[in-house]
């Protein structure tokens, strides 16, 4: 279950509310599902009981219980909690994580895709002319929808590194990087360069690589410092390879598995509980993220959820193996491990390749 089919749930609970005269208030366009803020609370929670209790004349924990008692049973839930002055906070059963993970491998490339109205947002934001992004090996594979808002931001970054620094601390960025003509190669060249800015751009591209320079340049918010790595690091502790590194353990994990001869199967992936909700949360959350992302103008949203899903990953693989261990046979539970960490791929590509970053097989 995502977070829309949760907030379209809880709607359908409102209308049937008020059309019965539990509750006499107008019934809202949408509802705001999030990601629950406490660990060990629910997986989503809303505050619509709070909303709605003002127009409804009664208390908000009032209004909860009543919707509380209409959703409990609701296919995908397992329990609904009312917390602190009116939440509601929901569990989801595994039927309803596995139909999750069903749902990322059957749209593949494109669960997630921003729609047609968020992508025209993002352009719509763009003041004055802007010229195309420089392409890089992820865009000739395929445009990415997010490209408008990425261009806007990459060159307002490398705007805002020159404007605080003179000339020769700008030239000591890009020390001993190859000269803007020859970086077709690093995958960060602009065929013809028309100010500092597009030449600084390509020979930072050049000196650090196209994938690190993005990653740099796209991960601060619209305001905040950009700081360039003196060198890519290829290690955890870098969050751009952290994320790669994850997309490349989900393929191997895959690789691995057909050796031993089985495939992936949606379904209950057992222990470490929290660990899964919490990757299940993030993978359900991601076609919110692009969409914000586009909408907003801001890329760094998407970087920082795709971080969060990496690091998700991680923690949850290393309690719930995705493959047997020595002589054991592949179980039920291992397909489906196998299908959580396939899905967890199937989302990190994606993102990366919406950020115009390669998202790698091995590492």
């Amino acid at each position: 279950m995502t977070p829309a089919e949760l907030s379209r749930t809880v709607l359908r609970s409102v209308r049937g509310a008020v059309e019965e005269k539990e509750l006499s208030v107008p019934v809202p366009a949408r509802i705001v599902v999030r990601p629950a803020p406490r660990a060990g609370r629910g997986d989503f929670a809303s505050n619509v009981a709070l909303q709605l209790a003002g127009p409804a004349g009664r208390p908000a924990r009032e209004v909860a219980e009543i919707l509380r008692k209409r959703l409990v049973g609701s296919a995908g839930i397992t329990r609904v909690e009312i917390a602190g002055p009116g939440f509601l906070n929901f569990t989801l059963g595994d039927a309803a994580q596995a139909a999750l993970v069903r749902e990322v491998l059957a749209q593949g490339d494109a669960y997630g895709a921003p729609s047609g109205s968020a992508g025209a947002s993002a352009g719509e934001h763009r003041q004055g002319p802007e010229r195309p992004e420089a392409p890089g090996p992820a865009d000739a594979a395929a445009p990415c929808p997010l490209a408008a808002a990425r261009s806007v931001v990459v060159r307002a970054a490398m705007s805002r590194i020159l404007a605080d620094t003179d000339t020769d601390t700008a030239s000591a960025i890009t020390a001993g990087a190859a000269p803007a003509a020859s970086t077709a190669a690093a995958g960060w060249s602009d065929p013809d360069p028309v100010d500092v800015g597009d030449r600084e751009l390509a020979r930072l591209g050049a000196r650090l690589g196209a994938d690190e320079a993005r990653w740099a340049l796209l991960r601060p918010a619209a305001r905040d410092a950009v700081r360039l790595p003196e060198r890519p690091v290829q290690r955890e502790s870098n969050p751009r390879f952290r994320v790669q590194y994850a997309y490349a353990r989900t393929r191997a994990l895959l690789r691995n598995a057909a050796d031993l001869g089985f495939e992936s199967e949606p379904g209950e992936v057992g222990a470490a509980g929290a660990e899964a909700a919490a990757l299940h949360t993030a993978l359900a959350t991601y076609p919110a993220v692009v969409d914000a992302a586009a909408r907003h103008r801001a890329p760094d949203r998407l970087v920082r959820h795709l971080e969060t899903t990496a690091d998700a990953f991680f923690r949850w693989h290393d309690g719930c193996p995705p493959l047997p261990v020595g002589e054991q046979k592949p179980l039920a539970v291992h397909r489906a491990r196998l299908a959580l960490a396939e899905a967890t791929g199937t989302v990190l590509a994606n993102g990366l390749r919406l950020l115009g970053i390669s998202a790698p097989e091995h590492v």
